[in-house]
């Protein structure tokens, strides 16, 4: 009951734009070590004898004229406020995905990071300003409020906490809240002057964006056309340009491939491999891009760009500062730098911890499983990481020259701070209580007295799916379940067990209980058939029905679904409850031999899957 293709769980910035696991975790150690390498360069750099070529490249201006017009910018802003924007693009995107069909679908999983995200843009302000609360200092508060997503990311792949998936999915969501807001704060208390008129072109383009989704072709050049005159326009009317990358991805739509659109292009490849033409390719290949919604191909096409390129560049251009004995010394005794150190490393620390607890606590949020207040207090110390946004409001927020440099190295103290606070909270607490990896093995042992098996139920080899009859990759339209079966012979079981997901499939648990109903006559799999080749029916008038193509005795039947419900109810709900306590979300998942099954679900990965796990002689 499987497809070669369906909806999967993301891995975020950069893991996910590589296709396995261990290349993914070595893509993601790559860009760490990159963005920590060019920071080290530009520190470096910047307190050598050829400082001085650091700052003229730096300043030196790129731009082009077009008639009476001039726009250009320096080498530092084409970086912080061009190529960052792709950044905050892909982030967009991300979270996006999330929210719409990912793991954050859950609202109360989704409402602690925003909320947490708030209180760590409040606290460190209010932290400061007790610090700094008149005077020329106290204009700086906003370089406190901001956690630089780049370097928290980076930081979290450099400590490598155990099982950090759980940890990065709600820190990445904070931190884009937290970005988000931070942008704001620019815009509304940053800004020497607001054009109205570019920024009323902005909200036009904004809701043109919006509506790109609608037309019939061209949609990627109306995004990018579109996208790059929302960052003119912003960066015209004075508000953050990088801005423009967060809202063209979150209006960018996303969605599961659907059954039709996969079916139709494997018709459209089944008549190219019988009469190869340049028509039929077109199609085919059409056809493949389109079942795959922008939102992801895009994420795989940018996503390596950012994580290689922009990243360490940015990392080059802002991490240089010269440290001098006068400066440091002036620094160490200035309210301003310690009101920042402790802004962002305690500030950032205390509201994201606390609001977390009290969202938990309250019951007005949940955590996903797995992950602990432990876990949640590592990733706030990390968050004390500014560079990005705090770097642009001193510049912008400070006039005096000796007041800046003191700001620059309070922003440097917290990240170096907050890192190593974080980097001894995970290893203290992995070391202390090592956690339990949620998901990667099968919670509850085959019972062949409850299980649905197909095959010896003493087979050397065991493949369980969860899965719904409602999902159109659960289906065994592709026969995948099917070839797998028969190339094992009595070598496999195959069992099935009930995750229906009611948000996205109303009908599944319905389905699930009218197979139930029908397992109790012996009827499990005859029902089972006829649920999954009438997806589109799943009314509760269609089950009885169902039930008699079943070979059901239908008055059985209905006493079993209406009248004494509890067993079928029981049945599916324990299913429905392991899954949730090893924090299965998609359906299909499959377990080979106990062990969950990660990559893509068709025959043949199943089958080297099964074979690479049977046990050596």
């Amino acid at each position: 009951m499987s497809t070669e293709a369906g909806p999967r769980t993301i891995r975020l910035l950069p893991a996910r734009f590589t296709g396995t696991a261990k290349s993914g975790k070595t893509s993601e150690n790559t860009a760490a070590g990159l963005l920590l390498l060019f920071t080290l360069a530009a520190l470096l750099w910047a307190n050598s004898p050829w400082a001085h070529s650091y700052w003229t490249l730096l300043d030196t201006h790129v731009g082009f004229t077009f008639a009476e017009s001039r726009f250009e910018l320096t080498v530092k802003h084409l970086v912080n406020d061009g190529l960052m924007a792709f950044f905050f693009f892909i982030v967009g995107l991300e979270v996006k995905h999330e929210f719409a069909i990912g793991e954050l679908t859950d609202r109360a999983r989704a409402a602690v990071p925003v909320v947490a995200a708030i209180a760590g843009l409040a606290v460190p302000a209010a932290i400061f300003l007790l610090l700094n609360p008149s005077g020329e200092n106290a204009q700086a508060w906003g370089v406190v409020i901001s956690t630089d997503t780049a370097f928290l990311i980076g930081a979290l792949a450099i400590i490598k906490p155990m099982f950090p998936s759980r940890l990065r999915t709600f820190l990445l969501t904070l931190a884009v809240v937290d970005d988000v807001g931070a942008l704001c704060v620019i815009a509304l208390f940053y800004s020497d002057r607001i054009d109205v008129v570019p920024l009323v072109v902005s909200f036009v383009l904004i809701a043109a964006i919006a509506l790109v989704r609608f037309l019939p072709a061209a949609r990627g050049p109306a995004y990018a056309a579109l996208g790059f005159s929302l960052w003119v326009s912003m960066y015209m009317a004075g508000v953050h340009p990088t801005l423009a990358g967060v809202a063209v991805a979150l209006l960018i739509p996303v969605f599961s491939p659907e059954r039709s659109q996969v079916e139709e292009v494997v018709a459209r490849i089944r008549a190219f491999r019988q009469s190869p033409n340049s028509r039929y390719a077109r199609e085919v290949t059409r056809g493949l891009r389109d079942s795959i919604s922008i939102n992801e191909r895009l994420q795989m096409t940018v996503g390596p760009y950012v994580s290689f390129l922009v990243l360490p560049l940015f990392a080059l251009v802002n991490a240089g500062v010269q440290l001098d004995a006068e400066s440091v010394s002036a620094a160490l005794r200035s309210t301003l730098t310690w009101g920042i150190v402790a802004g962002l490393v305690v500030g950032k620390f205390v509201g994201i911890t606390a609001a977390t607890w009290v969202m938990q606590r309250t019951g007005f949020g949940a955590l996903a499983p797995g992950l602990a207040m432990r876990r949640i207090a590592g990733g706030a110390a990390l968050s004390g990481i500014g560079f990005t946004i705090s770097l642009f409001i001193v510049d912008i927020a400070i006039d005096d020259p000796m007041r800046k440099e003191q700001a620059i190295i309070g922003v440097l103290i917290a990240s170096v701070v907050a890192f190593l606070l974080g980097w001894s909270i995970f290893k203290l607490t992995d070391w202390l209580s090592p956690p339990e990896p949620i998901g990667l093995k099968l919670l509850r042992p085959i019972d062949p007295d409850r299980d649905h098996i197909k095959g010896d139920p003493d087979a050397p080899l065991t493949l369980v799916e969860y899965g719904d009859f409602e999902c159109p990759f659960c289906s065994r339209a592709t026969g995948a379940i099917d070839e797998v079966r028969a190339h094992f012979g009595a070598d496999l079981r195959y069992v099935w067990r009930h995750l229906p997901l009611e948000r996205a499939h109303p009908r599944a648990f319905d389905a699930a209980r009218a197979s139930e109903a029908a397992s109790l006559q012996g009827r499990f799999w005859e029902m089972a058939r006829e649920l999954f080749g009438h997806q589109d029916d799943l009314e509760w008038s269609d089950m009885y029905r169902y039930a008699v193509a079943s070979g059901c005795e239908i008055e059985r039947f209905d006493q079993d679904v209406r009248v004494h419900p509890s067993t079928v109810l029981h049945h599916v709900q324990d299913d429905a409850q392991d899954a949730e306590l090893m924090d299965l979300n998609s359906t299909p998942t499959f377990f080979v031999n106990g062990k969950r099954h990660k990559g893509p679900w068709d025959a043949a990965s199943l089958i080297r899957a099964l074979e690479n796990s049977r046990p050596t002689r």
